[in-house]
C-alpha cells in the first residue's frame, strides 16, 4: 500500500502526513491478493491510494472472513501447512460463555462481526492436538504469549512414547475461539486461570503434569495453587521470573498502545513473525510462518485478542508475576517443579534466575542455545528433557 507523503508549511519538509482522503481503517491491513475470485460482492468498501485493485470488503460473507481480514485469507487454494496442522487436532468444549449473549461487533465501525469473532452458544471451543496412549500419565503443553500449541509440534513426537501429550491454544490464539472482547471472554488473566481449569477438567480426569512457557507461566502457577490434587508435576519454559520480567518488551507492548494497539495487532508478520522471531535466536521458515500467520489472514478476532490480552497483561502482570514468586516460595509448595531456561533469551535476563531457583529449591536446567521459546529453538531436546524430569519424579 503506497501512501504519499505530504507536506505542510507549517512543518519540517521530511514530516510525513497520512492524507486525509485516506481512511484509518483501512491502514488496519497491508492488502494481499485475494485467491477467491468471488470474494468481491455488493459489498461497503475502503479503498486507499494503493497501486493495486484490492479494496477492503467490511460486510464480507463469512466465507471470505469477517470484514478485517483479507479475502478468504488465504495464500493459495492449494492445502496449507496450517490446513495440515488442524486435520492432527479436535476441538474439545471447555469453560461456560458468560455475557450478555449479544452478537459482537467491530470496535471502530460497530458493524456485526463474523463468525470468528462470536462467542459459541454456550461453551467455549479449544483446539488440542493429542499424541501417544491415552492410558499413559497425561503431560499438558501451555503455550506462551503469544504463540500457539504448533510451537511444541517437535516436543509432541518424543513425548508420546511413554505419556499421553496434548497441546491446546489458549482462548483467543490459533484455531481456538476468538471472541471479541466484551462479548463472552475479556482475556483477564483471572479468566485465563479460571478457564484453565476447566480445560484440564474436560481432558484429563486423573493428575497431570503441566509445562508451561513464558508469560502464561503465571497464571498456569496460580492455577496449580488452587488445585495441587490435580498436578504431578510442573515445568516452566523461561518464566517471569523476576522484577525486571514482569515488562513487556516493545514488541509486545506496542498492542496494548491505544490506537497504534489495534492497527498493529491486525498486521500478520508483526502479530507473529516477529512477536516470535525478535525474543531469540528462533528463525521461522515459511511453512511455519504460514500456520502462525493464518488466524491473522482469515480474521482480524485473532488481532482484536491480541490487543486485549496485551492490555490486560500489561495491567496485572507485575501482580501475578509477585505472586508466582511467592508461590514458588512458599515451603509448604508440594509440587516438584523444575524450570527449563534458555540463555539465549532476549526478552528475560538471567540476572536473578539461579538465585531464585536455589532459594526455591526447584530445579534449573539450562539450554545454552534456545532462546525465549524454547520448544522452538530445542524442541527435541527440550522432549527428552520433559520425559527425564517426569520420569525421575515418579521414582
Amino acid at each position: 500500500m503506497a501512501i504519499q507523503a505530504k507536506t505542510s508549511p507549517f512543518l519540517p519538509s521530511n514530516h510525513f502526513q497520512f492524507p486525509p482522503a485516506v481512511p484509518l481503517s483501512s491502514l488496519l491491513r497491508v492488502p494481499f491478493k485475494s485467491a477467491a475470485p468471488n470474494s468481491h460482492r455488493k459489498s461497503l468498501r475502503l479503498t486507499c491510494n494503493s497501486s493495486g485493485e484490492d479494496d477492503y470488503l467490511i460486510d464480507a460473507p463469512i466465507s471470505a472472513g469477517d470484514g478485517f481480514s483479507f479475502s478468504g485469507g488465504k495464500y493459495s487454494d492449494e492445502p496449507s501447512p496450517a490446513d495440515e496442522w488442524f486435520k492432527q487436532g479436535k476441538i474439545v468444549k471447555a469453560h461456560p460463555v458468560l455475557g450478555s449473549g449479544g452478537k459482537a461487533k467491530d470496535p471502530i465501525f460497530g458493524l456485526k462481526m463474523g463468525a470468528g469473532s462470536q462467542a459459541s452458544d454456550d461453551v467455549f471451543r479449544w483446539f488440542c492436538v493429542e499424541s501417544g496412549n491415552p492410558n499413559n500419565p497425561t503431560v499438558i503443553l501451555i503455550h506462551g504469549f503469544p504463540s500457539q500449541a504448533y510451537s511444541y509440534r517437535k516436543v509432541l513426537p518424543i513425548l508420546s512414547k511413554n505419556y499421553h501429550a496434548i497441546a491446546f491454544d489458549w482462548l483467543g490464539f490459533g484455531f481456538s475461539d476468538k471472541p471479541q472482547p466484551g462479548y463472552g471472554f475479556d482475556y483477564t488473566l483471572d479468566e485465563y486461570v479460571s478457564s484453565l481449569e476447566s480445560l484440564v477438567n474436560e481432558v484429563s480426569k486423573d493428575k497431570v503434569s503441566l509445562v508451561v512457557q513464558g508469560y502464561f507461566s503465571p497464571v498456569v502457577v496460580k492455577y496449580a495453587r488452587s488445585f495441587q490434587e490435580k498436578v504431578n508435576d510442573l515445568i516452566l519454559l523461561n518464566p517471569p521470573l523476576t522484577a525486571d520480567h514482569a515488562n513487556l518488551p516493545s514488541t509486545l507492548s506496542i498492542f496494548s498502545n491505544f490506537l497504534l494497539g489495534e492497527i498493529f495487532s491486525q498486521d500478520p508478520l508483526r502479530a507473529s513473525d516477529k512477536a516470535l522471531t525478535s525474543s531469540g535466536p528462533y528463525q521461522m521458515k515459511e511453512d511455519d510462518a504460514m500456520v502462525y500467520r493464518r488466524p491473522y489472514l482469515t480474521s482480524g478476532s485473532a488481532g482484536f485478542a491480541l490487543n486485549a490480552i496485551s492490555r490486560a497483561m500489561k495491567k496485572g502482570l507485575k501482580t501475578y508475576v509477585e505472586e508466582m514468586r511467592n508461590i514458588l516460595l512458599d515451603k509448604n509448595w508440594k509440587i516438584q517443579t523444575t524450570v527449563c531456561w534458555g540463555r539465549r533469551d532476549r526478552w528475560f535476563s538471567y540476572d536473578g534466575v539461579e538465585e531464585f531457583c536455589k532459594d526455591s529449591k526447584h530445579n534449573l536446567i539450562e539450554l545454552p542455545m534456545a532462546g525465549h521459546h524454547v520448544q522452538e529453538d530445542s524442541g527435541e531436546e527440550l522432549g527428552g528433557i520433559i520425559s527425564g524430569v517426569i520420569r525421575k519424579n515418579r521414582i
